[in-house]
């Protein structure tokens, strides 16, 4: 973990994964049981000033405008059209604040937008824009928005017997196209919000198209049910960002097994951003409960996959 600077942060997190992995010792956790799950956007790539695939789905959301007018007076079609990067990335904080109007808004749009898709044109659409778009504001692709930390994280611990998992509130099928590329993660180890499927079947070809309807969004409480639902564990380590993952966070520990929770703090103005909207419930917890805080500016020695 050359990313890491030596502190209590990496300290406690080399101690954590010695001690449960040490057979033997008094902490010692089976490999089959050594789970960790990880939020995708923020936690492990960046998320300001919008997510990523708010990014994507913004400029779906745009050429649907720019073909109707009448769609343009409306958010977030009004946001998406005029490149109204605020509006947009202010949903997803009101959202953390408990009030989700404008994110039902956004939410409504995207499902619409992908109607009848394939799930095959779905991929390819999201390998297009990850091959050519870049960060608003970084100017980097978004290819090299992953932290370098995390990505160092996520190799040490599986070198040490775990079992990674992403567990985002972003579309699993958004993450999936880059998430081993990336990370490491192959995508049966992506767990997200998703739209509902159908299935076709014509002439002998089968087909796979998504709904105008969410299936499930995987924020908040619904994060511990899904990682339940799909892995039948609960972790023993998590890693998230927001308000939004502390019921992940709350739920990743077993009465007489050993935990490690840790909050990346956006505390870097010079190499990232310096923002704790939406992330103050989370903050307030981690020091109530001595849960680790990942401070960007001072645990990190690099941010990005390119040494900046």
């Amino acid at each position: 973990m050359d990313s890491w600077n030596d502190g209590p942060t990496r300290t406690a997190i080399v101690d954590f994964v010695e001690r449960v992995s040490t057979p033997g010792g008094p902490d010692f956790v089976e490999a089959a049981k050594r789970v960790a799950v990880f939020d995708n956007d923020g936690t492990l790539w960046c998320e300001k000033p919008m997510p990523v695939q708010l990014d994507f789905t913004v400029r779906r959301l745009g050429e649907l405008a720019a073909q109707r007018p009448e769609l343009r007076e409306q958010q977030p079609y009004k946001a998406s059209y005029e490149n109204d990067l605020h509006w947009l990335g202010a949903a997803m904080v009101k959202h953390y604040h408990g009030d989700d109007a404008d994110l039902r808004l956004l939410m409504a749009a995207v499902t619409a937008a992908f109607e009848s898709v394939a799930v095959e044109q779905y991929d390819q659409s999201v390998r297009e824009f990850f091959a050519s778009a870049q960060h608003p504001t970084l100017h980097r692709s978004y290819l090299s928005c992953a932290y370098q930390p995390m990505t160092e994280l996520l190799a040490f611990l599986e070198q040490n017997g775990f079992t990674c998992y992403i567990a985002s509130g972003g579309d699993r099928d958004f993450m999936r196209p880059v998430a081993e590329e990336l990370y490491g993660i192959s995508p049966e180890r992506v767990i997200g919000s998703a739209l509902g499927l159908s299935y076709q079947s014509d002439s002998g070809t089968s087909s796979l198209l998504y709904k105008a309807a969410m299936d499930f969004f995987d924020d908040g409480p619904e994060k511990p049910v899904r990682i339940w639902s799909r892995i039948g564990r609960r972790p023993i380590l998590s890693v998230g960002n927001s308000n939004g993952d502390l019921p992940m966070l709350a739920f990743s520990e077993s009465p007489g097994t050993p935990a490690l929770r840790l909050l990346v703090h956006h505390d870097d103005a010079e190499r990232e951003f310096a923002d704790d909207g939406g992330a103050e419930d989370a903050l307030a917890e981690s020091a109530l409960k001595n849960w680790t805080v990942v401070s960007m500016k001072n645990d990190w020695n690099t941010v990005f996959s390119e040494g900046v």
